[in-house]
């Protein structure tokens, strides 16, 4: 039987010259007992199509060091894994133990084991305890690879490592001691890993991107296409901006992105920012499209000519003023920031189709849910009109976090493709009645400026009725596309 062990680690870049922190800086109480050079090699094994590196899972033969032989990485909770070992021995075949393919069976089945790539490592290692129990073990690796993968290369880096013992791992007293370690060897001059793991790294860009990277790809490209068109004020360009950035927010949200050197959490929270300036200016071009129409169709002859002039200069001046916020946004150095943050992100090509499969899940039951709310309370009189309208805001904004996921799991094994309509067309509906919502609110303000300047509102008050009807119109679509969303998510 394979040995079980719990790795609760934490893994941090370096350069070369670079002093480890000292250990007083971790923790006080603590010294080192024992330091060992280790000379390890490890050769990988995957799968063809690398459904083992997809599944987060690493499985390698290692010389060298004390824990020399076959070992099997497996996703755990929390960020640890799991690890199994066995001997080096003799097997036949690809010479992978029965025990560890056994572990691994649900996961390639009886498809073939190949070498992947080779990693050495010069480990520098230090073990950390007090009264005679070891803590934890401090590594500094030198680490040179070779991708066996079409395209591979040979790389060389550096990095620390800092590993739990098993006997405070997953305790209190572990956390705080990870937590310690990292800020002290982030103070020495480490930083953030731009790979999960040794293996992602020695792959490098031989790794075909999954899903997910494709889909961060295709939208920071979208993003960045768009910044000279948004500043040409061409047609379109800042709705395209504005959906490509929230894209890439729903994507950090609903898959496990990680940033590299930069924090993901961060990177949402200026994506959202930069969302937030886009859509002034959408809502405002919506809105003046929408009142322009209005008013050319209007046959009560209620809408004079210097009320719609009016109305059409006030529309025009806050989608400029709007604009010029844009284009001072381009150009900060936040933005810049924030540009440089999206070129780290990636989601390794680690998703299977079942983690795919289960952020899918997760994004239709919130579906279903505010649907659900939708349902209950969006034709109850007695709640104020913007409340009732509030839910059925948060339908649209959820079947779009579901669209966004479905189409990022477009390279996948699933069939997403109806789904990914299924949604459009509900956006589309939902979509068509917040255009409504946010006009009227526009011609709230627009009416109480009208009334300041002592101007007649009357006419204020015709379109805000007309958007009323058009709005409720819209919604006469909504059963039908809920249910052919329902439909698609269970062809998955």
């Amino acid at each position: 039987m394979p040995q079980e062990f719990l790795e609760v680690e934490v893994k941090l870049a370096v350069d070369e010259g670079v002093k480890p922190p000292g250990i007083s800086l971790v923790d006080a109480t603590l010294s080192i007992t024992s330091t060992t050079t280790h000379h390890l090699s490890a050769t990988y094994f995957d799968t063809e199509d690398l459904r083992l590196t997809r599944a987060k899972t690493a499985l390698r033969r290692r010389t060298g060091g004390t824990d020399d032989g076959w070992h099997v990485k497996l996703p755990g909770e929390g960020g640890a894994r799991r690890e199994l070992q066995v001997p080096l021995q003799d097997a036949p075949g690809d010479g992978v133990p029965a025990e560890l393919r056994k572990a691994v069976s649900e996961v390639i089945g009886d498809a073939p084991l190949v070498p992947i790539a080779r990693v050495d490592n010069r480990r520098v290692e230090s073990v950390l305890g007090r009264e005679g129990t070891a803590y934890a073990e401090f590594c500094d690796d030198h680490v040179s690879s070779e991708s066996y993968l079409p395209g591979g290369q040979a790389q060389s880096w550096r990095e620390w490592e800092l590993e739990l013992s098993e006997a405070i791992a997953g305790t209190e007293t572990g956390e705080k001691l990870l937590h310690n370690a990292t800020e002290a060897m982030l103070a020495a001059g480490a930083r953030p890993a731009d790979a999960p793991s040794k293996l992602v790294k020695a792959l490098g860009e031989s790794l075909p991107a999954g899903p997910v990277d494709e889909a961060l790809r295709r939208t920071r490209e979208r993003i960045v296409d768009y910044i000279p068109r948004v500043r040409a004020d061409e047609a379109d360009s800042v709705h395209q901006m504005r959906v490509a950035t929230r894209t890439m927010r729903s994507l950090l949200a609903t898959y496990g992105i990680t940033g590299g050197s930069a924090n993901a959490a961060h990177v949402e929270a200026e994506l959202k920012y930069a969302a937030g300036v886009l859509g002034t200016a959408r809502d405002a071009e919506v809105v003046e499209q929408r009142l322009r129409d209005l008013i050319a169709c209007d046959t009560t002859g209620t809408i004079d000519a210097a009320t719609a002039a009016q109305i059409n200069r006030d529309l025009r001046g806050m989608y400029d003023a709007a604009h010029a916020e844009i284009v001072e946004m381009l150009d900060s150095e936040r933005f810049a920031g924030l540009l440089a943050d999206v070129e780290k992100l990636h989601g390794a090509a680690e998703h299977s189709d079942a983690e795919l499969y289960t952020q899918l899940c997760g994004a239709y039951t919130k579906l279903r849910k505010r649907h659900a709310k939708m349902e209950k309370y969006a034709e109850d009189a007695a709640l104020p009109l913007a409340e009732r309208e509030a839910y059925i805001h948060a339908v649209r904004k959820a079947a779009k976090k579901l669209r966004y996921a479905a189409v990022a799991a477009e390279g996948s094994g699933l069939k997403t493709g109806p789904l990914v309509k299924a949604c459009t067309r509900l956006q589309s509906v939902l979509g068509d009645f917040q255009d409504s919502v946010t006009a009227r609110e526009h011609l709230v303000q627009l009416a109480q400026e009208a009334h300041a300047r002592g101007e007649d509102t009357f006419a204020y008050g015709v379109l805000y009725q007309r958007e009323l009807e058009l709005g409720q119109a819209a919604l006469a679509g909504y059963p039908k596309a809920m249910k052919k969303v329902k439909k698609a998510f269970k062809k998955l």
